[in-house]
């Protein structure tokens, strides 16, 4: 069940019930492509940096290690050792990013492993079975996305293929939920919606998928090359058209600024690899901008990250130290920034929902991105 509990213009804060507990909106998403977030975190630290909810990846965790292990070993929620949601998305995604190693047919995706080269195929009734095997609370529908510089007659098919496939994942998700093995028999399933930078295909797709009656909604297809401006616009497009009743979801974005977006626009979910990428190569962010821990000024810089900061991080160790670690190349120099990073999101969405509650979420936007343009000026 989703419940709004606070709105300020199009920007809502909600709960969302899930069987692994109540998602409270607007909320970032943690990214976790095989099963572990990159720069050495743990599922004990997740929990200490604020994370609601961790994302894993159905297409690289059936390469490697394999779902059917992963359900053999009692599912994900049990292998990683995290009680809190898990959102799988499809692999749709790969369809995308591996483009020199795949071929698109009606049926589904043949691919080649990027790892070894084998051969895999992947419709939407292996997505679904993969993501069953690995009982995450939610699973993301089997889509192709296309590049927002695709043609019009290209996009367009690829679009309606994209909902035949949806009509597909929907059957399928719920023919395994009533199976006697399934470990997670209430898995939810989230529709994406497609279009590339073309709003007319954007919302006729939005309005046939919303008539579907999924578990929640995303935007797919955006922060793939477009300008932010156009990102914007789609969402300014498309989301009206998205169900009031049901979570939205903006995949793979994005920066802090990104998020203030589309918060504002009426957006509830987040997941970008930027906190994790850019603390695995020293780049920080705090209220005052993003800060380069290489930079020679912070040598003997004994503050730490952000004064004031709560996460584990600030808590305990200088910009200096951190510095010397990364220019050590100690493993320790990648994790530390990236739990402080992923802090940094996971309490924004905190703030952010509060703000809404409290309607000030105007205010509190105009603030942050103030802060924010300051740009390594400390």
């Amino acid at each position: 069940m989703y419940k709004i509990v606070g709105q300020d213009g199009l920007a809502k804060a909600a709960d969302f019930e899930t069987i692994h507990g109540t998602i409270q909106t607007p909320v970032f998403m943690n990214v976790g492509t095989v099963a572990a977030i990159k720069g050495a975190v743990s599922t004990v630290d997740l929990k200490q940096v604020k994370t609601k909810v961790e994302l894993s990846n159905t297409y690289h965790l059936h390469v490697r290690t394999g779902d059917e292990t992963i359900k053999k070993l009692g599912g994900l929620h049990k292998f990683m050792n995290w009680d809190q949601p898990i959102l799988t998305d499809s692999g749709g995604f790969q369809v995308f990013s591996l483009s020199g190693l795949r071929k698109i047919k009606e049926e589904g995706v043949y691919f080649n492993s990027h790892i070894d080269g084998r051969k895999i195929f992947m419709g939407p009734e292996e997505s679904m079975q993969i993501q069953s095997n690995l009982a995450s609370t939610i699973a993301m529908a089997f889509d192709e996305c296309p590049s927002s510089v695709a043609e019009r007659e290209y996009v367009e098919q690829s679009v309606a293929r994209t909902t035949r496939w949806l009509v597909r994942c929907q059957e399928e998700l719920a023919r395994l939920n009533k199976h006697a093995e399934t470990i997670n028999k209430e898995q939810m399933l989230f529709g994406i919606n497609q279009g590339a930078i073309m709003p007319d295909i954007r919302i006729a797709h939005a309005k046939e998928i919303s008539a579907m009656n999924l578990d929640g909604y995303a935007v797919g297809g955006l922060a793939v090359g477009e300008s932010h401006e156009e990102m914007y616009h789609i969402l300014d497009e498309v989301v009206p058209h998205l169900p009031k009743d049901k979570p939205t979801y903006l995949m793979g974005v994005g920066t802090p600024a990104n998020i203030l977006e589309a918060v504002e626009r009426g957006v509830d979910f987040f997941d970008c690899v930027y906190p994790t990428r850019n603390g695995r190569h020293g780049h920080v962010y705090t209220n005052q901008g993003k800060l380069n821990l290489f930079n020679a000024k912070y040598e003997l810089d004994e503050r730490p990250i952000e004064e004031g900061c709560g996460c584990p991080v600030c808590q305990h160790y200088s910009r200096a130290y951190i510095r010397h670690l990364l220019k050590a190349k100690e493993m320790l120099g990648m994790r530390l920034p990236v739990l402080h990073n992923l802090y940094f999101y996971n309490n924004m969405m905190e703030e952010i929902r509060m703000a809404i509650i409290e309607g000030r979420y105007g205010e509190y936007k105009k603030n942050k991105l103030s802060g924010f343009q300051e740009n390594d000026k400390k």
